[in-house]
């Protein structure tokens, strides 16, 4: 279990894990959706394009080692905490699909390309 690193610790605070180990929180309200804070952490990380990344949820179940739940755009994120009923689960800024085309997300954006690096390398 990941309990340690619990996604929701604070009321009103999401934690999301980034893959060079730094840790971004966000404070929300029932307003708040994920796309709100996909465009912070655009901002944060000085990415211009995020289409191949995306909040997920990752958490670990008894009948498999890791699991990770994909976030919509338009998903509060009140509701995605209140809906959750694992324990333990962490919020992470991961790869959603892999460019068709690396070299040209190298070109249009080298810090997205830098972090999907990360991810894959």
């Amino acid at each position: 279990m990941l309990k340690k690193e619990a996604l929701l610790l604070i009321p009103n605070v999401l934690k999301v894990f980034l893959e060079n180990g730094q840790i971004k929180s966000f404070t929300f309200d029932g307003r708040t959706t994920v796309k709100d804070v996909m465009v912070t952490l655009q901002d944060r990380l000085s990415l211009r394009h995020i289409e191949h990344f995306a909040l997920v949820l990752e958490y670990s179940s008894p009948e498999q080692s890791h699991q990770f739940l994909l976030l919509q755009d338009k998903q509060p994120l009140a509701h995605v905490v209140q809906r959750t009923h694992y324990h333990g689960m962490r919020c992470l800024f991961r790869v959603s699909f892999f460019p068709k085309d690396p070299v040209e997300l190298l070109r249009r954006d080298p810090a997205a390309f830098e972090y999907l690096y990360i991810q894959v390398g």
